[in-house]
């Protein structure tokens, strides 16, 4: 039996890691610099670890997490929110990796055209 499964879709782990991804890039970007050092705020920190963790959880392990929290580190790049952006790197990876899988399928397995 082939395995055609996805490995990611939007549905409900997706859609809150987005949800994550753009509460924790809201917070670095908006409200962290309101009343903590930037860059060198341990409370800065710990949401990006925490961020880096619960996304790891929720999609698996995907390299666009590692430099999101490796640039977090250096001061003033953090202006660009990079967990939001990893995140629809992977789902933008995931979704072409299922169209590739849709689409080389053999011809007969595939339904008539009329049925299209």
């Amino acid at each position: 039996m082939p395995d055609d499964s996805i490995t990611l879709s939007p549905g409900p782990k997706f859609k809150t890691a987005m949800l994550i991804a753009i509460v924790a890039d809201a917070l670095q970007l908006a409200i962290f610099p309101m009343f903590v050092e930037g860059a060198f705020s341990p409370a800065d920190d710990l949401v990006d670890i925490g961020v880096a963790m619960l996304l790891t959880n929720l999609l698996g392990w995907h390299w666009e997490f590692l430099p999101s929290f490796l640039i977090k580190l250096v001061p003033g790049v953090d202006l660009v929110p990079f967990w939001t952006i990893a995140v629809a790197s992977v789902w933008r990876k995931a979704k072409q990796q299922a169209n590739i899988t849709v689409t080389d399928k053999p011809r007969d397995q595939l339904p008539p055209a009329s049925a299209r």
